[in-house]
């Protein structure tokens, strides 16, 4: 059974940084893609940042130049660093993995920007 478990964010200052974790079980982690999306108050799920198994990434424009998805297939691990965060960054942020057999999600985190 594939569980993701998100840890991280909370409530940071604008212009602070905060780094999310997520940590994988139940797959073989370096064969996937990994991604993080967030989702705001009466707004779609939308992608943040995305990681192929063989390290490309991919970003929304919105946080380009801030935020840095990476991974450590050795603790089956995907992490979002993200800086310079802003108030529109308030979310809750999910990370994804997708696999032949579909598409995973863990339970969301909270992230909070205060101005």
């Amino acid at each position: 059974q594939v569980q993701l478990v998100e840890s991280g964010g909370g409530l940071v200052q604008a212009g602070g940084s905060t780094r999310l974790s997520c940590v994988a079980s139940g797959v073989m982690f370096s064969d996937n893609a990994m991604g993080w999306y967030r989702q705001a108050p009466g707004k779609q799920r939308e992608l943040v940042a995305g990681m192929h198994s063989g390290g490309s990434t991919n970003y929304a424009d919105s946080v380009k130049g801030r935020f840095t998805i990476s991974r450590n297939n050795a603790k089956f691990t995907v992490y979002l660093q993200m800086n310079s965060l802003k108030p529109e960054d308030t979310a809750i942020y999910y990370c994804n993995l997708k696999s032949r057999s579909g598409d995973y999600w863990g339970q969301g985190t909270q992230v909070t920007v205060s101005s």
